[in-house]
């Protein structure tokens, strides 16, 4: 069932020129092809099924792709293309931190993943179990994960950065009988100590205190010093704590592959919030991989399968993340691709590190978050330096939320600055995607070859899934009027479940269009005049000031807008006039805070006042009077989910005093005491009854 020249380079089907399914069977005819990009051991007899939304039962759709249909996803990121002769080519170009550089190619990758396979095995570990993954961006990461899908276990990747408390959870929920982490990570300069922190989270969860934990297999990273468990809890022989370089790197590096039903589970994915505790999304092996093969091709791919041989790929999420999931593992290595993974942060150890890279690696396609785009924004006030070889780019994206239109057309005008149209002006392709951890795979995006891009909006929906614009009653709502975007028909990809907790994938997203079978996604949007769609944040994020109903994301575009801003979270607060007011939370720009700050660290009242009024003035200019914040308040930075969407309702909280929910899966949970403590300083719960004389808080002109 093989599509495409795969023995002559990369997967080579022109996805391009696939037109947009119209009719139901002609959708279903579609996966079908995508599906047969992939190499399936036993075709499926059933494309696609689907039962509706269960009110009564309080369940979600019952949703089955390509039923019948036996494969590998290991088999297909890996073995397929060394089959093909094609193991001497790049799968990964890995950079370190401190600066240690890797490239392991196809074939070495297949040896990776084959000794971890059978170490897998070793540690009792097999179809249907459960490992939990807490490590920073390596090789052996993504090893693990291809090695878990090759022997049919099902992976739940942790950021390497999160605490022993949403570690715990996470291990917990998922009956995990492997934790696989590492004696400590490089972040920003240091050696930070991870096994002590995974450690905490076990305590008390190996099989025989009443747990589901057998082993914790460390990876040594660092050199740090390190607690080491040599009890044997598992009552196999081998003691909880176990070397990878003693159990994986001394493994046969041969392994026969097992091939698994479409609908094996193939990871666990938990979403983080400040409410509630983190959900744990299921994906499917069959469906999962279509969709990240077919929008990996259609989106990043060079359009001439001829020319994809020379792209190399660099999606800089944590790999995480469910973008990294798809866009960072199984998307561009079922294609066959050469990309980067990066373990660093972005400025370390100097802002331009990812442009050292993009020019070592002659990266072709950058797939980044927003939130670094006003970060590098920040770091480079004048533009990029011109030092940097930018060249090879030909394709820019932006994933996580909305991007503001300042943010997209600096990324467009400076990392696209090679690739211009006849008039001189960027036309590097910009995809500007929007989709889930629910979805899988993107769900809007405009596409590479699209004239007349608009900066900030998502456009239209990929082939083969469909969206509307609907009001609270499910009725499409008129042009530029927002609504909540739902999916009438979804992919492959989507998330079949919530693990342990059917009932709240029910609740949460199909409940409230059962009778339609429409999947609620959660965002708020709009369509204009020529039916394109913008995405305007999560629909309880929108502030109705005095029956005006505004966006956040409308608001924070303006202020970053303003040359002194380089970040803002906008959140509703409640007001006893308007019902509710908007508050911002900003993050100044290095040469703003020094203006503000004398050299014995003191605000300067009079010249800060000065510039939040002009910050208020400036969003009233740029949308109307009655989008002005009620208070602008000087942040160091705001708090963000590893994707780096704004968390808003914990600003609320934060501004409010009330009491936090889960803060702990934040990519910077560090600011939020800051915050807390820059909101008591200026006393914003109390604007309503007390007004503070303090000029972020008082009512400004």
């Amino acid at each position: 069932m093989q599509e495409g020249p795969l023995a002559t380079g990369p997967i080579g089907a022109d996805v391009h020129s696939w037109t947009d399914p119209a009719t139901e069977a002609e959708r279903l005819s579609f996966w079908s092809r995508a599906a047969s990009l992939l190499d399936w051991e036993t075709p499926w007899h059933t494309t696609h099924s689907w039962t509706d939304p269960d009110p009564v039962t309080r369940r979600g759709p019952d949703i089955r792709w390509f039923d019948g249909g036996t494969l590998n996803a290991a088999v297909n990121c890996v073995d397929r293309h060394v089959d093909a002769k094609r193991g001497d080519v790049v799968a990964l170009h890995f950079e370190g931190e401190p600066g240690d550089r890797e490239d392991v190619t196809y074939a070495q990758l297949q040896q990776k993943v084959n000794q971890a396979a059978n170490a897998l095995t070793t540690l009792g570990v097999g179809r249907g179990d459960r490992v939990v993954i807490y490590l920073p961006v390596l090789v052996e990461t993504v090893v693990i994960t291809l090695a878990c899908a090759r022997i049919g276990a099902v992976h739940s990747l942790v950021f390497g950065g999160f605490s022993a408390e949403a570690l715990r959870f996470r291990v917990e929920d998922t009956g995990a009988k492997l934790l696989v982490t590492t004696d400590g990570q490089f972040r920003r300069g240091k050696a930070v100590p991870v096994k002590q922190q995974a450690d905490a989270a076990v305590s008390g969860l190996s099989a025989a205190e009443g747990g589901s934990l057998a082993h914790v297999l460390v990876i040594r990273r660092t050199g740090s010093e390190i607690t080491w468990t040599d009890e044997d809890l598992a009552g196999d022989g081998i003691g909880r704590d176990v070397w990878w370089h003693e159990v994986v790197e001394t493994a046969s590096t041969a392994h026969t592959p097992e091939f698994f039903e479409a609908e094996q589970d193939l990871f666990i994915m938990y979403t983080s919030g400040t409410t509630g505790k983190p959900k744990g999304l299921v994906h499917t092996t069959g469906g999962y991989l279509t969709g990240a093969l077919f929008t990996y091709l259609r989106l990043f791919a060079h359009p001439d399968p001829a020319r994809r041989a020379q792209d190399v790929h660099w999606c800089t999420a944590d790999l995480a993340w469910v973008t990294a999931h798809t866009y960072e593992i199984y998307g561009p290595l079922a294609a066959g691709a050469t990309q980067v993974i990066f373990e660093g942060t972005p400025n370390t150890p100097h802002p331009g590190r990812h442009f050292e890279i993009i020019q070592r690696h002659r990266v072709t396609t950058y797939y980044t978050a927003p939130t670094l785009v006003r970060s590098l924004m920040g770091w480079f006030p004048e533009g990029v330096p011109e030092e940097y070889d930018l060249s090879s780019l030909r394709l820019l994206g932006t994933v996580g939320e909305a991007v503001n239109p300042e943010a997209w057309t600096w990324l467009r005008t400076q990392l696209g600055r090679d690739t211009l149209d006849d008039d001189g002006a960027p036309a590097v392709p910009m995809v500007d995607t929007w989709w889930q951890s629910e979805s899988g795979s993107t769900v809007l995006s405009p596409r590479p070859e699209d004239s007349g891009l608009k900066p900030g909006c998502a456009t239209r929906a990929m082939p083969g899934v469909s969206v509307e614009v609907v009001d609270s009653g499910g009725r499409p709502v008129a042009q530029d009027v927002q609504g909540e975007i739902v999916l009438t028909s979804t992919g492959p990809s989507m998330a079949r479940t919530v693990w342990g907790d059917p009932e709240r994938y029910y609740t949460s997203y199909w409940e409230k269009h059962a009778a339609r079978g429409w999947f609620l996604a959660g965002d708020g949007a709009k369509r204009d005049a020529d039916g394109d769609i913008w995405i305007l944040g999560r629909i309880d994020d929108v502030i109705n000031i005095s029956g005006h109903r505004l966006s956040t994301i409308e608001i924070e575009s303006a202020l970053v807008a303003h040359p002194e801003v380089v970040e803002a979270g906008v959140c509703p607060v409640p007001d006893a006039t308007t019902g509710h007011a908007a508050v911002a939370f900003t993050v100044l720009t290095g040469p703003a805070r020094a203006r503000l700050t004398g050299e014995d660290g003191v605000v300067d009242a009079a010249a800060e006042r000065a510039l939040l009024t002009a910050l208020r003035s400036h969003v009233g200019e740029v949308i109307g009077p009655v989008a002005k914040p009620r208070a602008v308040i000087p942040v160091p930075e705001v708090p963000k989910t590893r994707s780096g969407k704004i968390m808003r309702r914990l600003l609320t909280q934060l501004h409010e005093g009330d009491a936090l929910g889960d803060t702990t899966s934040l990519q910077n949970e560090h600011c939020v005491p800051q915050i807390a403590q820059i909101c008591r300083d200026r006393e914003t719960a109390a604007p309503l009854n007390h007004p503070s004389t303090h000029p972020s808080t008082q009512e400004l002109p």
